[in-house]
């Protein structure tokens, strides 16, 4: 995955367990792609060597997963255990870093997921980008269909129904998703072309 001051490098690395996350990587890597960013997408349930390194090539890194018992999945737990090789050596150092997830839950505890993915950037020395967004759906005015319509500001939140499927994501969250990808992207643009001038 190449990178460029002018086009950075994103990953959304990401665990879905019933395809409602993955509808929310799939908008993050759009909105990404539309800030003229190179993106890969990786389920970090199964990642390849290849994979590991388009991680450590990338600019940022955006995190998802859905939010389990308040908590990310133990797959995508699994993935950050394993990224312990990359925090020895500080290879993700200086990069970007975002997340998003998905419950079933209006509130349903996606802070401590979101706040487990900040910890997780944090330790390995990236910069965490948050959603940037006021809360929607906070006035007489508001409606479910505002951007942010829960109302989180450390990354992007969703709610989807326990009994649907990830047709049932909301359209907001959605576009809420699509969001933080082309902001990370758009500063992932304005650290790439800081360090060139730095380099030069």
């Amino acid at each position: 995955m190449q990178s460029s001051p002018l086009r950075p490098s994103v990953a959304v690395a990401f665990h879905s367990g019933y395809g409602h996350t993955a509808v929310l990587a799939e908008a993050v890597a759009r909105g990404a792609r539309s800030a003229n960013a190179n993106v890969v997408s990786i389920a970090v349930d199964a990642v390849t060597d290849e994979q590991w390194a388009a991680l450590d090539a990338a600019d940022a890194i955006i995190f998802g997963s859905p939010t389990y018992m308040g908590t990310a999945s133990a797959a995508f737990h699994a993935f950050a255990q394993e990224s312990t090789k990359r925090w020895f050596v500080q290879d993700w150092a200086g990069k970007l870093a975002a997340g998003f997830t998905n419950s079933g839950a209006k509130a349903g505890d996606k802070s401590s997921t979101l706040d487990y993915f900040f910890t997780m950037a944090a330790q390995h020395g990236m910069h965490w980008i948050s959603l940037g967004l006021k809360p929607g759906w906070a006035s007489t005015t508001g409606s479910e269909n505002d951007l942010n319509r829960l109302g989180y500001f450390a990354g992007a939140a969703a709610q989807s129904p326990t009994d649907a499927g990830a047709e049932a994501v909301h359209k907001s969250d959605i576009a809420t998703a699509e969001h933080l990808g082309a902001r990370v992207a758009r500063e992932a643009a304005v650290f790439a072309a800081g360090r060139t001038v730095m380099a030069s």
